[in-house]
Formats: C-alpha cells, structure tokens, sequence
C-alpha cells in the first residue's frame, strides 16, 4: 500500500501530467519495442483519451512488424493511426509508457535519434529499473501494470472509461498479473480489475483471444520451447531456447516471443526461469523468472538489463548458444550466492 507521502507525490504528479497533456494538441505515444499486452493497452488507451479530446491529435508509434499475432486484436479495437516520422516532427510533446530505458522506445527507423529534441517526454511506467529518463516521471514499482497507472491517471483527468477503454486496460492487467496469479496481485490491481469489469471490459472476449486463440504459428513456436527446454543446476533452472531459424520455421517473428517463459517456469521445482530467444538475428533476448525469494532483476541488470523482482529481461548480442554459456554459469553463481545469504 502507498504511504501518505507516496500517495501526495502520486497526486502531484497526476497533476503535472493532466496540465502538460491538456496544454499539447498533437502527441506521440510510445511504447517499448517487443510491446507485450500490457504496453499495448496502455499505449492504446492513453492516445484514444488525448485523440478524444476537443482539437488534439494523437498517434501511437507502432513500426512495421511490432505487433505478434496474438496482441493484433487490440489495435483493430482501438482504431489508432500509426505515427510517421512527421508526425513526431510535429508533437507537442511526447508520452512513453512502459519503457524503462528510452533506449528501448519502439521506434521507426526513419526517426531521427534526436526525437525529442529537447521537447517533454512523460514517462509512465511500473519497472523498478526505469531510468526516469522523462521530463515528468511516474514510476510506481509497486504497480501491477501500467495499465493499472494509465487507469489511475484517466480516472483522475475525469475521463470516462467506456466498455472499450475498460477492456483494452482489463486486457493489461490481466495478463501482467498472468491471469491475477502473480506476487504483483495487488489489492489495487484487482480493485481495477474489478471496475474496469463495472465499466464493461468485455472479460469473456478477452480470455478466449488472451488465452484460448493460438495461430500453428504460434503452436509451432510453442512446441520448439517445449522440445528445446532442459534443467541445470540440479533442477534449480530451467531453461529453454529459439534461435533465429527456429522463429522463422515457426512461422512466427521476434514480436510473437512474449510470455513462452512460462514453459521452463512450469517445472516443479525451478527456482529461476530463462527463455534464450534470437527474434532479430544476432540478437538474443533473454526473459527472466523468478520463483519465491529469487529475485530475476539483479541477474539482468548484471546482463545490462531490467525489469522487475520477478519479471526481468535483457538482450545481449550474439548467437543463443553462446549467449546461454555466458549467462547460464553466472545464474547458477547467483542461486548459489542466494542460498548462502542467512
């Protein structure tokens, strides 16, 4: 729970967000490359409430190939234009959401580095590892969500959350907590669960695209992490891996690795779970999970990463061989080191 303090900062911050916005017309929202559901509603819902209002224009920045298969749903509900390099020579100002580093702002390549050029960024986000790189910060780490945040935030701009705004931030929430069954199951996440379902979130659509639609292509991908997972550490890590050609076999692209994690995860007795996955070639993404009292963000920090306690990720580069024997002996240090803390 929030202290008092926390909860004034919270306040004042929400302020300072609701007059920059209202004093723009035009914005960008951005999200992180590789945008799981939650960065998705977030993005979506924010630049719908901005784009609804009276005279202001808002575009999502949503390059070529960075929507998976499964996730494309939630952009055709939302109906938003995609932003183009002059629409971010345009902007006012900026929001990110969902992104710890603005180095990992999902951008197109036609954007020049200088993006912002000393324009206002509002970063919104629930890593603990954000590097507040916004002229307005709301980081809150405790937060199950950014959806959670947007929520908190339209609510205090006096917006009126339809069924649609509901669904697309019940559809964050949701699946950031994995279906409400995660350690950052918060009281206020299911509080928020529970009012967006008030509000119309249309909760059995959701689970049967969220959870029961799987293309063969994404089978396909699944059934290569299930073939490719092994243990080590005597059963204390699990880990599994897809290399670039596996991805392409599959059918699929690196915006359709997301939540496979949850494979290697679902081994009775793993205490840490990796996912080596090389969606860009070269490149090798690692997800990391962390049982009960096995932190996964110190080891991706290590790794030039970030995320959560729970939930981390980095991406180094290299082929997925050569990137497990690098990572995979300094995790079973790190289980090492753990156990002998008192």
């Amino acid at each position: 729970m929030r202290s008092a303090t926390e909860s004034q900062k919270d306040s004042a911050v929400l302020a300072e967000l609701i007059r920059t916005l209202e004093s723009w017309k035009e914005t960008v929202v951005i999200a992180p490359d590789t945008p799981d559901a939650d960065a998705l509603a977030s993005m979506f819902s924010l630049a719908k409430a901005f784009g609804d209002g009276d005279g202001r224009s808002a575009k999502v920045s949503l390059p070529e190939n960075s929507l998976s298969q499964r996730l494309a749903f939630l952009h055709e509900w939302a109906n938003l234009p995609v932003a183009t390099a002059e629409d971010f020579a345009r902007a006012d100002g900026f929001v990110v959401v969902d992104t710890a580093k603005k180095s990992r702002c999902n951008l197109r390549e036609d954007v020049p580095e200088d993006w912002d050029r000393g324009r206002t960024i509002l970063n919104i986000d629930h890593h603990a590892s954000n590097t507040r790189f916004g002229t307005v910060n709301w980081v809150v780490g405790e937060a199950s969500s950014s959806a959670e945040l947007v929520y908190r935030l339209l609510q205090a701009w006096g917006w009126p959350i339809d069924p649609l705004y509901a669904s697309l931030l019940y559809a964050g929430i949701h699946t950031d907590t994995s279906g409400f069954s995660l350690p950052n199951t918060s009281k206020s996440a299911v509080a928020a669960a529970a009012e967006l379902v008030e509000r119309g979130a249309d909760v059995v659509e959701l689970g049967e695209r969220l959870c029961r639609s799987q293309r063969l292509s994404e089978f396909k991908l699944l059934r290569t992490i299930y073939a490719n997972t092994q243990l080590a550490a005597d059963g204390r890590i699990a880990y599994s891996t897809a290399d670039y050609q596996e991805i392409a076999d599959a059918g699929c692209s690196a915006a359709d690795v997301d939540d496979q994690v949850s494979v290697p995860r679902s081994l009775h007795g793993t205490r840490l779970a990796m996912l080596f996955t090389e969606g860009v070639r070269g490149k090798t993404r690692i997800n990391f999970r962390g049982d009960s009292g096995v932190p996964a963000l110190p080891l991706a920090k290590a790794f030039g990463g970030g995320g959560h306690d729970a939930a981390a990720g980095a991406i180094i580069a290299g082929p997925v061989p050569e990137v497990v024997a690098q990572v995979l002996p300094e995790a079973e240090s790190y289980l090492n080191r753990l156990a002998q803390k008192p």
